[in-house]
């Protein structure tokens, strides 16, 4: 039970609690007002008596993010993730949040930190800033994982409330991806001189492979057979992705779908190439391939057979489809780079490699009449809203032509309004008024006769 004591002017509520660790500890909170206490007199009895009471804690910001890394962090997150999220913590969330204690964090404190953000320094990473000040987007990202965080202080009875539900943050703002037309696309792959991007354009836009997929192919994986490519059922196998990762942060994740870890090249490198499992689930696919598609791959598999044979115990081979002439791994930095210098001198509309996977998926969708489900099976998307949107664009630029085909039968026809009207005021002209035929009396002796004669019987 609590009870209440006035003391120096302040109503203090006086409660016992059992700390983390058992012992019980007395806890006196002061307010200004008595019906202030009185109320909280009531909130505390009542949760202890449903055990629903969290017990004070002074535990800062800063030392329950560290606990919620190696308690969560370590076995929820891959290592890039984790890389990522560490960086968040360190650079955004620690400087401004840090010394709070978590009990403290309201939704007030919430949203002035947001608004607090965005007016604060981008940090710069890898010799790179998003920009000035830290973006909405980044804004979004913090605002997950503090999320996620509060969600596991709740779970683990540190405190009572999410006080990031409802917090109002900064809207990003939704950039279109870049597109190119059929005949641009054959343009860029018509002009490819470099064999190993030439390869994955052609495994973005036709297989529909996000970079890391294509580079992440093995030749196990492929199924090109000439009765296959007869029979037009060739087909490849997403199972893995090649990713740059931070060493340390892979050392620190337990669970991180690592299949293996490539040689780096360099002396104390800090991070390395690694084979791992895809994010989710429905990134594990069969794709079925065009069998132009198929040839390439034979081509390829041949050209990559001969300088396995000219540099012998030189060539490292780790069974991948897409590599250096030695068998190393390719970087997925290697092939956006050469992709931007092949943009560059064919004048093209600048756009990044994966805008071809997002071609892939819109010529897809025209070309199945948007069976999303279907397109999905070949994308991996693990929600089909990205590909909803896509056809809803898709749609709306169909509709748009509708719009055009029927200003172009009906509208570019005579205008049925005006030849009425027309045919209306000809009918009028051709009607004889009274007025007309006093007039033509009046001017003429012998029409005065006839009428004469016609009046008098």
């Amino acid at each position: 039970m609590a009870s209440i004591q006035k003391r120096k002017g302040k109503f203090n509520v006086v409660y016992y609690y059992n700390d983390s660790d058992g012992n019980r500890k007395q806890r006196w909170e002061s307010f200004t007002s008595f019906r202030e206490a009185a109320e909280r007199k009531l909130e505390i009895e009542s949760k202890q008596k449903k055990k629903e009471f969290v017990p004070p804690s002074n535990i800062t910001m800063k030392e329950f993010m560290d606990q919620f890394v190696e308690m969560y962090g370590t076995s929820k997150w891959g290592a890039a993730t984790f890389r990522a999220n560490e960086g968040l913590i360190r650079n955004y969330i620690n400087p401004l949040l840090g010394n709070i204690k978590v009990q403290e964090v309201t939704k007030m404190t919430i949203n002035s930190y947001y608004k607090k953000l965005s007016n604060t320094k981008c940090v710069e990473y890898r010799g790179r800033k998003a920009g000035e000040f830290v973006t909405p987007s980044i804004i979004g990202k913090i605002d997950k994982l503090l999320s996620t965080a509060f969600k596991q202080a709740k779970n683990w009875e540190l405190i009572e409330k999410v006080p990031t539900e409802g917090a109002i943050r900064p809207k990003a703002k939704s950039q279109k991806r870049g597109f190119w037309e059929l005949e641009q696309i054959k343009t860029a792959m018509e002009n490819c001189a470099d064999n190993r991007l030439y390869l994955a354009m052609h495994l973005s836009f036709a297989a529909s492979l996000r970079v890391g997929e294509a580079l992440g192919l093995t030749w196990d994986c492929i199924h090109i057979s000439d009765e296959e490519i007869e029979a037009g059922t060739c087909w490849i196998n997403i199972e893995k992705e090649l990713v740059r990762i931070n060493k340390e942060a892979a050392e620190r994740v337990e669970t991180n779908g690592i299949l293996k870890v490539f040689p780096s090249t360099k002396i104390n490198a800090t991070t390395c190439l690694v084979l791992k499992t895809p994010k989710t689930e429905s990134s594990v696919r069969r794709v079925f391939i065009p069998s132009a598609l198929a040839e390439i791959l034979k081509d390829w598999r041949e050209r990559q057979l001969q300088y396995k044979t000219l540099l012998g115990n030189a060539f490292m081979d780790f069974d991948l489809v897409i590599t250096h002439n030695d068998g190393r791994p390719c970087d997925t930095q290697v092939i956006e780079k050469s992709f931007k210098n092949l943009v560059l001198k064919l004048e093209l509309p600048m756009v990044v490699f994966h805008s071809l996977r997002h071609s892939s998926a819109t010529y897809k969708l025209e070309m199945t009449n948007g069976d999303i489900k279907n397109v999905q099976g070949d994308t991996g998307h693990a929600s089909a809203k990205v590909l909803t949107d896509i056809y809803s664009h898709i749609r709306d630029k169909k509709r748009a032509e509708n719009a055009q085909i029927f200003n172009e039968v009906f509208y570019n026809q005579p205008d049925l309004r005006k030849q009425e009207k027309t045919e209306s005021v000809q009918d009028e002209k051709n009607q004889i008024t009274a007025e007309d035929i006093l007039t033509a009396v009046k001017d003429s002796k012998e029409l005065r006769e006839q009428l004469k004669k016609l009046l008098m019987g």
